[in-house]
């Protein structure tokens, strides 16, 4: 955001853009993870449970930070505006309080109301969601990555 423009919000475009990939990767993942479960089911091994947990460690991953993208998908300017007032305490408090500049970043996500002062308060998007996002991708890399040595390790002892 440049300092001509203090209450812009996050780019339109790439909001959607992650909203879109993150509604068909969802199910898609989640499909994948059944059927990564189902084949798991028929080999009964804990070596092959570690893809399809993995691969449920990313749904995890993608569809909260896809929750997260939604909340600033429905956030026009006029809602920035009001999830500023809401997280401000309401109309009657607002005119105590003088926003100055919105805060963003797609990394965590984060959509904040920062106030004269110094402050800054976080609006629209959940607050569980970056924590759960967090969470989950760092399970995720380490099921990725515990899988991919597994499946290596057994070529190695089957070759």
């Amino acid at each position: 955001m440049s300092g001509d423009e203090p209450y812009a919000g996050h780019n339109p475009v790439v909001v959607l853009l992650l909203s879109l990939a993150g509604l068909v990767a969802t199910p898609g993942l989640a499909v994948y993870a059944v059927v990564a479960l189902v084949r798991a089911g028929r080999k009964r091994t804990r070596a092959g449970l570690l893809k399809p947990a993995a691969i449920l460690a990313w749904l995890a991953t993608v569809g909260m930070y896809t929750w997260g993208v939604l909340h600033l998908l429905l956030l026009d300017e006029s809602g920035q505006a009001a999830a500023c007032t809401k997280v401000l305490g309401g109309p009657d408090k607002r005119s105590e309080v003088v926003v100055d500049r919105y805060e963003t970043s797609f990394l965590p996500l984060h959509f904040g109301c920062h106030v004269e002062g110094g402050k800054t308060y976080e609006a629209a998007v959940p607050g569980y969601v970056n924590p759960l996002a967090g969470v989950s991708a760092v399970t995720a890399v380490a099921l990725t990555v515990c899988a991919a040595r597994s499946h290596t390790h057994h070529k190695e002892r089957t070759a």
